[in-house]
């Protein structure tokens, strides 16, 4: 199997070779051509015609150097005396050209048409039928040679396309990665701070509620338990958060056993239901508690903030509440408004 693999690949090559091969008139042909056919003076830089544009004329190059050049990244090819190009515009009659042809130095073109070919067939058939046996091999090589490169392409453009979605994938999850905090699966501070410019880029006005969320004598829990037991506290109460938060709010932890939530709401009634639920489901799940704690109570600090003004000035605000529901004893809410702090 891997000779008869190696041999058609040799073949390939050897096809393709060909078909890439210049194609040179015998002196006998080439005298007959140009002697029906027209000459003409073509210069250095001269287009002959372009790629596209409809002809039925063949060119035989009597002196000089012409270059065809069939874009889309294939080989450019450069063609010298007694060789000859456009030959389909002879073969099928008007069609359009495949390729920019144009004089790399001044030279002589002889142009033959359908008149013309019609003389020749006259003149001598036979020399002419051996010229299209050739010709028309050449033009089915440099068609398979074509289609050939033109499938590598497109191989080439799917394996591309493939490894733009892997990456576009890796940086999709890359991207999720760095706004997620690893531990809770809750955003972070990151994850916190690129929601709000997208927030403000959607809506710049409006206001929301912010409740910051801390742990009671968290430090305890770690030092007589560990923690792994610390960890698992941290992720149920960032269940917690999770489970109430809705479709537009946004529940992060911000770092330690600090976490925040803002809430969709327009006055304080709305910013307490959430912050009051939190803390009655923490309450609830200590009255279960085991020896190993799986839950620790937790303090509220409320507001209501203004989607247009700072986080660091929303955090300050949230902050001295939160210091408040602590300087009470903790495992309660406190809400800020304005200056005034009220425990909830």
């Amino acid at each position: 199997m891997a000779n008869d693999a190696n041999a058609r690949s040799a073949d390939e090559l050897e096809q393709g070779d060909r078909a890439g091969a210049a194609e040179v008139l015998s002196v006998r042909e080439f005298d007959l051509f140009a002697a029906v056919g027209r000459e003409r003076v073509v210069h250095a830089g001269e287009r002959i015609f372009r790629r596209d544009d409809p002809g039925e004329v063949m060119y035989l190059i009597a002196e000089g150097r012409v270059e065809l050049d069939a874009g889309a990244d294939l080989a450019v090819k450069q063609l010298g005396p007694r060789e000859f190009f456009g030959e389909l515009g002879l073969l099928i009659g008007e069609h359009l050209r495949g390729a920019d042809a144009v004089a790399v130095s001044t030279g002589r073109v002889v142009e033959l048409g359908q008149s013309g070919f019609q003389r020749l067939l006259e003149r001598d058939p036979v020399l002419v039928a051996q010229f299209l046996r050739r010709a028309i091999t050449r033009v089915v090589l440099n068609e398979q040679n074509l289609i050939r490169q033109l499938r590598r392409r497109n191989q080439d453009l799917e394996t591309a396309l493939d490894n733009l979605h892997i990456t576009a994938h890796q940086l999709s999850r890359t991207e999720a990665l760095i706004r997620i905090d690893e531990l809770t699966g809750l955003y972070n501070r990151r994850g916190l701070t690129l929601h709000l410019q997208e927030r403000r880029a959607r809506a710049p006005g409006g206001s929301m509620g912010l409740l910051l969320v801390d742990c009671d004598r968290f430090k305890q829990v770690n030092d007589d338990h560990g923690h792994l037991v610390g960890d698992r506290v941290l992720q149920n109460i960032a269940g917690i958060l999770r489970s109430v938060a809705g479709a537009d709010d946004f529940p992060c932890r911000l770092g330690g056993d600090e976490f925040c939530l803002l809430v969709g709401a327009r006055q304080r009634e709305d910013v307490m239901r959430y912050a009051e639920f939190v803390v009655a489901t923490t309450r609830s799940l200590l009255r279960l508690q085991q020896a190993v704690p799986t839950m620790c109570a937790v303090s509220v600090g409320a507001c209501l903030v203004d989607l247009s003004g700072d986080w660091n000035d929303w955090y300050a605000r949230a902050d001295a509440a939160l210091y408040e529901a602590k300087r009470q004893g903790g495992n309660q809410v406190a809400w800020i408004d304005g200056t005034a702090v009220t425990a909830g």
